[in-house]
């Protein structure tokens, strides 16, 4: 397993200006950052254009960091308010237009093959389209903690909410995800149990 990124470093760096902890802390959260935005953006540029106002808001605020905060947590806060308030502009500036956020309604299903992988793949195609109907805030404590590894409390001080309410989020989404799921195919998580 490799080591965990030196964000406590990382961080008294930046305060420093160095522009090699920024390239490093870049070249490392740059992924989950994007991943992150496109959960909650209309389209990959729009999650591009956040994900990279963030990293140029880091370094503004680079001399006021403080080394007892989560710099990890910060980041995701900085990625989320971006993003948030890219989609009110969106809605702003097109007005009664619908926007899709649901990152797998523009791909076309992939073409069944007679293997396994092809129902690997079908169910993965379906499990992003169940991530979809969850409600915002579901999706994203489902993730902040799932895809990005934030936890409960990084994911609470990014959403401004209590690790608890983090959680209930999560079980819900669960919750949602294995009802989804069961209705798809009953046997499949009682297989995954044995």
């Amino acid at each position: 397993m490799p080591d965990a990124p030196p964000f406590d470093k990382w961080c008294r760096r930046l305060k420093a200006s160095d522009r090699a902890a920024y390239a490093e802390l870049f070249d490392t959260m740059y992924d989950p950052l994007f991943r992150y935005a496109r959960s909650i953006t209309a389209s990959v540029a729009a999650a591009r254009d956040v994900t990279q106002d963030t990293f140029v808001r880091l370094w503004d605020v680079r001399e006021s960091l403080s080394p007892g905060q989560s710099l990890k947590a910060y980041l995701y806060r900085i990625a989320r308010n971006r993003a948030y308030n890219h989609e009110r502009n969106q809605r702003t500036r097109t007005a009664k237009k619908d926007a899709v956020r649901d990152q797998t309604a523009a791909q076309p299903a992939p073409p069944t093959r007679p293997d396994a992988q092809a129902d690997a793949d079908q169910l993965e195609d379906r499990l992003w389209r169940w991530i979809g109907e969850l409600t915002d805030r579901q999706r994203e404590a489902l993730v902040l903690t799932r895809f990005d590894g934030l936890s409960h409390e990084e994911a609470a001080d990014v959403m401004d909410i209590s690790p608890r309410t983090v959680n209930n989020h999560i079980v819900r989404a669960l919750k949602h995800l294995r009802g989804r799921i069961h209705d798809y195919e009953p046997n499949l998580l009682d297989r995954d149990e044995h």
